[in-house]
Formats: structure tokens, C-alpha cells, sequence
């Protein structure tokens, strides 16, 4: 892989292990930041599958439109729509008041950043 690749998934892999640190706290858990470093993960290693095909993007956070511009390439990733959808609507509902997340919400998001995790890394040959 080339070294913007290895720095996205390196991003990706470091929001991954947050969401999953801090869903584990057993003390005040912060469920909110657990979605928004599962939205993050799925975020860079859907950027990093970009990089890695040649794709231009702009900054965006919109996982619909990353999944747009991946879709033509990896056909198969549609299946994946619905876990975006849920996921963006997890990940920003927590930034502002009037909504927490609740354990099942970050037990949710972090599910699907681990399916996008292993569809992303198995596509580049790493291991799970």
C-alpha cells in the first residue's frame, strides 16, 4: 500500500480502538464518543480505500457521498448504505444537545465500524 493508504488506515485503526476502549468503561462510559470514533473509523478506511484506487475527494464527514464515490468500484459496498445511514445519524445526532447515546446506540455503532473494518481490511489483505 502506499504510505497515505497506511496513514489513513492508522488513523482509522486508532478511532477504532477508542470506540472500542471506551465502550469497555465500566465507570460513566461516554457512549457519545463512542459513536462519533466508530463514524470516524468507517470514515477514514472508506477515505483510505479512495486514496488507495486513485479517487480525488473533497473533505467531506458525508458517509453516503464516500460511499457514492466507492460504489462504481466495489459494487458489493451498497450492501453497506443502510450501515451508513444509521451510522451518520448516530455519530452527529451525539455532537449537540438534546440527544445522548445510549449503551445500545454505541454497541450499534461500533458493530458497524467493525463490518466496514473487515470489508475494508480484507480488501487490502490485513489482517482482521
Amino acid at each position: 500500500m502506499n504510505p497515505l493508504v497506511d496513514e489513513w488506515v492508522a488513523k482509522a485503526e486508532g478511532d477504532f480502538n477508542t470506540a472500542q476502549r471506551e465502550l469497555q468503561v465500566a465507570d460513566v462510559p461516554n457512549y457519545d464518543a463512542v459513536c462519533f470514533h466508530a463514524q470516524q473509523c468507517v470514515e477514514k478506511y472508506l477515505k483510505a480505500k479512495l486514496v488507495n484506487a486513485g479517487i480525488d475527494f473533497e473533505k467531506t464527514h458525508d458517509l453516503g457521498i464516500i460511499l457514492d464515490m466507492l460504489v462504481p468500484h466495489e459494487p458489493s459496498w451498497e450492501e453497506l448504505r443502510e450501515d451508513m445511514d444509521s451510522l451518520a445519524g448516530l455519530a452527529v445526532e451525539v455532537r449537540y444537545p438534546g440527544y445522548c447515546a445510549e449503551a445500545q446506540d454505541a454497541a450499534e455503532a461500533l458493530e458497524i465500524a467493525r463490518r466496514v473494518r473487515r470489508v475494508v481490511r480484507q480488501g487490502f489483505g490485513l489482517p482482521q
